[in-house]
């Protein structure tokens, strides 16, 4: 893969970057309306999103940081993109253009004073695997083989400049309108923030691995502080295959099962006992060993889950509150969900939505063991996300609704599901997490 030896940083680079690729767009759309003459409407479409996808992706890889970030984690919004713009995105989970050696050496020459040869035993220059915000390589010291990884050059300078370049977008896509929307993106700033301070992330990680080391079948590495620097982490080299690989091939259902109740009981035992949950499941956060356990990787997105959120969060997800009229309203107004300010059109409407959205969506906390596999559920949750997203009566309607939370706990959600579903887990065991 060709490598970079240079990533735009400055403010009117990096929104140079996103004018062109605007052009191309637009050149993109002009294409759509001549092949709508001559072609089905369903192809022309299609092509539409798979160009618009590969131009907008192009972009965001050589930007890096950020930008790149919210790509990763808009290709986890399967109801919402359509199919080209997920699998292009979803590259920005574990494959995009790595860093070349000079510019590796200078990142390490900066934070650590010398270059990675006087550091470790061994050090492979080129990276073993690249991604929005850093790439991993290759070490060895002292007989152990080690991951280091290294953070994009600027990538944290430019996380205001990058979230002010894509908030139109998100404004538009997302239908959030009123004065309190800057909450939202004050909560993805700072979470993004958060990514890119390495020293925070060691500590994050090294706690979660102590928390969380006595689950069945889960595995962390062991992170090297003396060898970590605020933009670069050292950490166990795990041997693996990512997650979406194995799910690729993987025809053993018994270690199907094994690995998704870990799973499940990672992120259950993190939300329920330590209300602070790693909110980036994406299958480049997860390898599987020879051993078929699961190993759990980069705990730079950590999100605390406070009590006045969590306690209605959970209490909506009852069955018992879904069929209690006064009682569902009540939670609804506690999170934010509806608002007094609503007119009783909003009211109305939002509801019925999410009551219908709830119903569906928390269906695995309503039994004791639950199929992921189940492909009539994940159907009718596309099904609907599709649905509401083309509804004209919510366009029309103010869709900033919901707590700032509802942003990386409903993320941590649908990521999980979704990885489950790869998995194609069955008699997952819901509660399991309590005798842990």
């Amino acid at each position: 893969m060709k490598t970079i030896d240079k990533i735009p940083v400055s403010k009117i680079s990096r929104a140079t970057k996103l004018v062109s690729t605007g052009a191309k767009v637009g050149v993109n759309y002009l294409k759509y309306y001549g092949d709508k003459i001559t072609k089905d409407e369903t192809i022309a479409k299609e092509n539409l999103n798979k160009n618009n996808a590969e131009d907008i992706y192009d972009s965001l890889k050589q930007l890096k940081g950020s930008a790149l970030k919210v790509a990763q984690m808009l290709s986890m919004e399967k109801s919402i993109l359509p199919q080209a713009y997920v699998e292009k995105f979803s590259l920005a989970q574990f494959s995009v253009p790595p860093l070349s050696a000079p510019l590796v050496k200078k990142t390490f020459k900066k934070y650590f004073g010398k270059l990675p040869n006087y550091i470790f035993d061994s050090f492979n220059l080129n990276s073993v695997n690249a991604a929005s915000i850093g790439q991993v390589h290759l070490a060895e010291k002292d007989g152990k083989k080690l991951a280091v990884k290294i953070q994009y050059p600027g990538v944290a300078e430019s996380i205001s400049t990058d979230l002010a370049l894509v908030k139109p977008i998100a404004i538009k896509m997302f239908n959030i309108k009123g004065k309190d929307s800057d909450k939202y993106f004050k909560e993805v700033e700072n979470k993004l923030i958060e990514e890119t301070n390495y020293v925070l992330e060691v500590a994050q990680s090294k706690a979660i691995a102590k928390a969380c080391k006595h689950i069945p079948n889960l595995k962390f590495p062991e992170y090297y502080e003396d060898l970590s620097s605020e933009r670069i982490i050292t950490m166990d080299w795990m041997e693996g295959e990512h997650l979406s690989e194995f799910t690729a091939h993987n025809t053993n259902q018994e270690l199907a099962n094994q690995l998704g109740q870990a799973l499940w009981d990672f992120y259950m035992y993190q939300m329920h006992m330590l209300k602070k949950v790693h909110a980036d499941p994406h299958p480049g956060n997860f390898l599987v060993s020879n051993q078929g356990e699961l190993i759990a990787l980069d705990f730079g997105c950590m999100k605390a889950v406070p009590e006045d959120f969590y306690i209605p969060y959970f209490e909506l997800a009852k069955k018992e509150s879904l069929q209690d009229k006064a009682l569902f309203t009540e939670k609804m107004f506690e999170l934010e969900i509806l608002r007094k300010e609503d007119s009783k059109e909003e009211l109305e409407f939002f509801s019925a939505m999410f009551h219908e959205l709830l119903s569906l969506f928390t269906k695995p906390f309503h039994v004791k063991t639950f199929d992921f596999s189940d492909a009539e559920f994940f159907n009718a949750i596309s099904e609907m996300g599709q649905r509401y997203s083309k509804n004209t009566e919510l366009k029309k309607m103010n869709g900033n609704r919901g707590s700032k939370h509802f942003i990386y706990i409903n993320r941590t959600f649908f990521g999980l599901y979704n990885l489950m579903f790869d998995l194609k887990a069955q008699n997952i065991k819901i509660n399991n997490f309590k005798k842990l």
